[in-house]
């Protein structure tokens, strides 16, 4: 394990800091499918509070990593070493609440815009797209008093943008529905409103606008044992592919749905959507027309838009027990991108709201054949039974986060983790080592004074003001940095 030999970093303002090498060592063990994490050989500074506190070069992955913090308005490109490489200022809004380096060097950002709808989290509505020197080349206002993009987006081959939305349900399109009134929280009363969740695709209209070029809607694809009078009334267990309206069996919240991330299959042409008020991921077929997408045929699965496979809580469709709930809550489930190793599982940052207060990054292996289709589970839950990794933390460094956050698997065979409520980020080995840590260093006030600690969030008690939703690691061969000129400068904190 290498560091600088230097006792000092120098910051923006010239100011040195001790810093106090303390190497910890711990070995690795494997029990079933999870990972006993080691403690970490880190770096440890007695006065850090945020920052750089570990690159094991040796180790970790060789590239640039992209965050937003999540009460500001700046984002930020580093370097492993903590000192930034880029950043872009431009934007008036915080985000709302990924961003995206594009390939062409542009920055794709979504922005909490504070509108008519409130999901109670996740706030967006608008979506940005800003060139490397910071012009403002794409913008989408994408909200009103009945819809409002949240949370996700994500870039389609052809340009498109795939986005997450909430639309309005009045109380009465509810019980027309076939919800069980008795299991509404009071704010759906209260509000006379749900806010259920649906995928958008929009074609851009450069420099403003776009348009609505495919649609998907939850509320298409319901099915209810509470009301036998309406036409989805149904055995719940006999249809996987449709969305129980009593939900995770507990009582419904206004936001429904909750889904927190989107992301694309090109292989497959489908769409996965991480729905933390199930406890679940749903894919769909993307290769439906919007009619098709409304029913239950066609596209090349011919189940229209109904659900192709779905899984973390078989409670919601089948039979299950809590024993067979494998996520609780997560945050950001993806594909492990093609040429990675676990290529074509999913991962996810799994909350763990009601297993205890511990966070894990879970991959799975999904029931999918080299086409893209799911065997049916007849009656029972899809497969498969877990996990084929997971990281938990360490003693020295335990993780927890009960909301937000995200994990993807980069190159090298590393896991980038956010564990966003305290602005942490990780990347660990597959034996579950930590080679980098860094705590974001920038709250709403903007950059942090070393040695102070980030203010807490007075809204979110388990917060502090340098939460960050997710990040994004790129290879230093990524298409984005070619030509650029990548000069390190100064770290973000004071």
């Amino acid at each position: 394990m290498k560091y600088k030999n230097t006792g000092y970093e120098i910051s923006k303002r010239g100011i040195p800091f001790l810093i106090l090498l303390a190497l910890v060592s711990l070995g690795c063990t494997k029990k079933s499918s999870e990972t006993t994490q080691p403690a970490d050989s880190t770096a440890v500074n007695v006065n850090k509070t945020v920052g750089l506190f570990l690159n094991n070069s040796s180790k970790v992955f060789n590239g640039y990593t992209l965050f937003a913090p999540k009460q500001n308005t700046m984002t930020y490109l580093i370097n492993n070493d903590g000192r930034v490489l880029h950043q872009w200022t431009r934007s008036i809004y915080p985000p709302g609440q990924s961003v995206y380096l594009l390939e062409n060097g542009n920055l794709l950002r979504s922005c909490m815009t504070k509108g008519k709808l409130s999901s109670g989290g996740g706030e967006g509505g608008r979506v940005e797209e800003y060139d490397w020197n910071d012009n403002l080349v794409w913008s989408l206002d994408f909200s009103t008093d009945t819809y409002m993009q949240h949370h996700d987006i994500r870039q389609l081959p052809n340009g498109n943008i795939l986005m997450l939305v909430i639309e309005k349900k009045t109380v009465d399109e509810c019980l027309k529905a076939g919800f069980n009134p008795n299991k509404f929280q009071p704010e759906i009363t209260q509000k006379g409103m749900m806010l259920p969740d649906y995928v958008a695709e929009i074609k851009p209209i450069f420099p403003i606008g776009g348009t609505v070029v495919w649609e998907w809607h939850t509320w298409d694809h319901l099915i209810q044992d509470y009301d036998a009078t309406r036409d989805n009334f149904g055995v719940v267990k006999a249809h996987p592919e449709l969305v129980n309206t009593a939900g995770d069996l507990k009582n419904l919240p206004a936001f429904w749905n909750h889904m927190n991330s989107i992301d694309y299959n090109a292989a497959f042409d489908q769409i996965a959507v991480s729905v933390r008020g199930n406890s679940e991921v749903w894919i769909i077929d993307h290769s439906t027309t919007t009619a098709e997408a409304k029913g239950h045929s066609g596209g090349k699965r011919g189940k229209g838009g109904d659900l192709i496979y779905r899984w973390g809580n078989p409670a919601t469709y089948c039979a299950g027990t809590v024993s067979d709930q494998k996520y609780f809550q997560q945050h950001d489930v993806e594909w492990v991108r093609t040429g990675n190793p676990g290529a074509g599982n999913l991962t996810c940052f799994n909350n763990g709201l009601g297993r205890g207060d511990y966070s894990t990054v879970d991959e799975f292996t999904p029931s999918v054949d080299a086409d893209g289709n799911y065997p049916d589970p007849a009656g029972s839950a899809w497969g498969p039974a877990s996990y084929v990794w997971t990281y938990k933390g360490t003693v020295a460094d335990p993780m927890y986060s009960e909301n937000i956050s995200g994990a993807h698997r980069l190159p090298n065979g590393n896991t980038i983790i956010c564990s966003g409520t305290t602005g942490l980020f990780l990347e660990v080995t597959p034996g579950g080592e930590i080679v980098w840590k860094y705590i974001c260093p920038v709250q709403g006030t903007g950059p942090i004074r070393q040695g102070t600690k980030p203010d807490a969030d007075a809204a979110r008690a388990a917060e502090t003001m340098n939460s960050v939703f997710r990040i994004y690691k790129y290879p230093v061969t990524y298409a984005a940095f070619i030509g650029k000129t990548l000069i390190p400068g100064a770290v973000i904190e004071l």
